[in-house]
């Protein structure tokens, strides 16, 4: 278990920064569309298990108070990232936006790639049409986010930077196992003192991090045999003022944060539980695939009363997060502080179950007799059989015909009929709908 190097991109809106991104992590995590500013907040993601890519929203008009607080989120990047991508559009000249953007990557002394993308198209530009932005032409790499050209390359060069610049990665030894436990959550909600309660409480302390203003804090401590990390993504920046549909906030830590752990402690202020940016987090740690427990904090702050209404109103507002536990704690008291490592060490075991392919498939039997899936005129889809084939998340893969016209309500049966025997308390499960006759695969 590592920490890895963060590297940024950063750059004008429709350079193809999500492109890229998209192409490293060999996946669709970030948007991608014509228009441009189609990011609007960063996107995080692991790149072979060695690089955390920070996928940041272009630049513009300062002036407008939406743009002012995607560019305070670039800037967030550039200071927490210990590589920068400065991107451009291989096929358009360099412009004064440009040479800000690479002139405020060079001021944060950090070292900076340039990426010129695009480069498989006619009009591509040689790489010394963009000497003026002051990126030396060793550290320019020619790629193409649409066929993939350069991408190796890049690859290399971030090793390459890494190494030169004595970038590593960093943590508890590989081959013991950890369990790592985020505590994701906005300012002010109690990650600070939860961790610190949380370093009191430890059968033993094995070492304790204190981070700078780019790192994570971290204590890593033994619980019942087992060894565990606690990350407090301590330091994220307070929301500024917010305007009709904006939370503004940093969350290049907490994303960070979520892509390294296992499990998340999503943590949610029991005074002011309410919050779109609570369940937004909590909807990128389960598209993550992490491991997830609901902290209500502060608990002692609250009348006995009304703990039931909080809980029916957590329920209604996390109803998509059926299957994860909320556990009512208090760093004032230390109540219930413990039990965060009792639901963390279960979950962790719970996301490495393997379930046999014959009792998947009786469980697959059995919804198609009990529900058979409708269709649409003279087509059914037909679900043949299901395996499973990853853990940590558990990902199931079901085969069989027009499975493109399953409706969303019987996929989320068969998660149900799936968790009726297997709860997998605590944790996402994946699917994946592929349909043979059309070798093709739909994925939910």
């Amino acid at each position: 278990m590592k920490k890895l190097p963060i590297v940024a991109l950063i750059g004008q809106t429709n350079a193809g920064k999500s492109s890229i991104l998209n192409r490293l992590a060999r996946r669709n995590i970030a948007i991608v569309a014509r228009e441009e500013g189609t990011t609007r907040d960063n996107v995080v993601a692991k790149i072979d298990d060695r690089f955390i890519l920070i996928d940041t929203a272009g630049l513009k008009d300062p002036n407008d108070e939406f743009e002012a607080s995607i560019q305070d989120q670039i800037s967030d990047a550039i200071e927490s990232a210990d590589i920068i991508l400065v991107t451009l559009d291989s096929s358009k000249y360099p412009d004064f936006k440009d040479k800000e953007i690479a002139k405020k990557a060079l001021k944060s002394r950090k070292p900076v790639l340039l990426l010129l993308n695009k480069s498989d198209l006619g009009e591509s530009l040689n790489i010394y049409e963009f000497r003026s932005l002051g990126i030396k032409p060793d550290q320019t790499v020619k790629l193409s986010a649409t066929t993939g050209q350069g991408i190796k390359d890049l690859k290399t060069k971030l090793e390459l930077t890494c190494k030169e610049n004595g970038i590593t990665a960093t943590g508890t030894k590989e081959t013991e196992e950890s369990i790592k436990i985020a505590l994701i959550g906005r300012p002010n909600v109690g990650k600070s003192s939860l961790f610190n309660s949380l370093a009191k409480k430890q059968q033993a302390i094995v070492s304790s991090k204190q981070g700078t203003t780019r790192d994570i804090n971290r204590v890593e401590i033994k619980y019942k045999g087992k060894n565990l990390e606690i990350l407090d993504t301590a330091g994220l920046r307070k929301p500024g003022r917010r305007e009709v549909g904006i939370e503004k906030f940093s969350a290049i830590r907490s994303l960070a944060a979520i892509e390294e752990a296992d499990i998340c402690a999503l943590l949610v202020d029991s005074t002011e539980y309410h919050s779109k940016l609570d369940q937004s987090l909590a909807g990128q740690i389960v598209e993550a695939g992490k491991g997830i427990i609901v902290v209500l904090t502060k608990t002692d702050l609250v009348d006995t009363d009304e703990i039931d209404h909080i809980m029916d109103e957590l329920e209604r507002d996390y109803n998509f997060l059926p299957f994860a536990p909320v556990l009512l704690t208090s760093s004032e008291t230390g109540s219930n502080v413990t039990k965060l490592f009792e639901l963390a060490t279960e979950i962790y075991d719970t996301r490495k179950l393997e379930i046999k392919t014959s009792d998947l498939n009786k469980i697959l039997t059995e919804a198609i007799i009990e529900h058979a899936p409708a269709g649409l005129k003279n087509t059914r889809p037909k679900p043949k059989y299901i395996v499973q084939t990853d853990t940590c998340p558990p990902w199931f893969v079901v085969h069989g015909h027009d499975l493109e016209l399953l409706h969303w309500s019987w996929k989320r049966y068969l998660e149900r009929k799936i968790r009726e025997k297997y709860p997998f308390v605590g944790t996402p499960i994946m699917f994946s709908y592929r349909t043979d006759n059309k070798d093709s695969e739909k994925k939910a």
